[in-house]
């Protein structure tokens, strides 16, 4: 299995400043799509958040932070304000990238908004990773360490880069990152007025599979165990619960979600 970039997939990456399984076509590819979120064994509450919007083809899937019900109301908040203002510049705004770093954005001033007014919401704040499908191409913005996957002929990659500061210092070369400092992540939703996130575009054959998943799966699967998983059974909904049952039998000390997406 490919764990690394490879020139085949023809992946663009440049930065900007600043459940159940259902069906939608986009010109000569058709999308199924499935999700599921799971609160884990460790956790009281699910501050993960996931959803679509077929009509306009946007998936998004975040992973809140903050206690009590803080992170839900952030994840939540994210997925809602993402999915609502990407819909709302689709007759406005033709470049899909503008549009969708302007509904981050605004997720972003949403979740920032409400922490400075509630105390009790000070402080919170969520990871994002969304996938726009438009015609044979997939765009993915992500801000943390959830991830997008492009699974293809067998392989897995992965296509964003977790904003992490275990990430950030083996992408510098450095080894030996202690378990606490692995889970700090270095950008989120909501924990600033401003965010940037980063943006990445695959172009999508027949049998494509785009996975969106956050880190209560990832920190249990790597490439090879997702492949294994996505490439033997060919139900969605069924794969999604194999899945969440990964992170089970590693002890699941997180909320786990995955949303998948298969073009055909």
């Amino acid at each position: 299995m490919k764990d690394q970039r490879s020139e085949d997939l023809k992946m663009q990456q440049h930065s900007v400043q600043s459940g159940g399984e259902e069906s939608t076509t986009i010109t000569a590819l058709r999308v199924d799509v499935a999700g599921l979120s799971d609160v884990g064994q460790k956790r009281l509450n699910n501050e993960d958040s996931l959803g679509y919007d077929l009509d306009t083809n946007i998936f998004v899937v975040c992973d809140g932070m903050g206690g009590l019900a803080a992170g839900e109301v952030a994840s939540g908040t994210a997925v809602e304000r993402t999915l609502q203002i990407y819909k709302e510049l689709c007759h406005q705004e033709k470049d899909v990238e503008k549009r969708l770093h302007s509904a981050i954005v605004g997720a972003n001033e949403a979740v920032w908004s409400m922490a400075q007014q509630d105390l009790k919401l000070r402080g919170m704040g969520t990871t994002l990773v969304a996938a726009c499908v438009l015609e044979h191409k997939v765009l993915i913005g992500n801000v943390g360490d959830s991830r997008a996957y492009l699974l293809r002929d067998g392989d897995c990659l992965q296509i964003t880069e977790d904003h992490s500061y275990a990430a950030e210092q083996m992408r510098r070369g450095a080894t030996g990152v202690s378990l606490r400092l692995k889970q700090l992540i270095t950008r989120a939703i909501g924990v600033d007025a401003k965010v940037t996130p980063d943006f990445f575009t695959v172009n999508l054959e027949p049998e494509d599979i785009v996975l969106l998943t956050t880190d209560g799966l990832t920190r249990y699967a790597d490439a090879d165990k997702l492949a294994e998983q996505v490439y033997t059974h060919s139900d969605l909904d069924e794969i999604c619960r194999r899945l969440i049952a990964i992170a089970h039998a590693g002890g699941a000390e997180d909320n786990v979600t995955c949303l998948l997406l298969r073009v055909r």
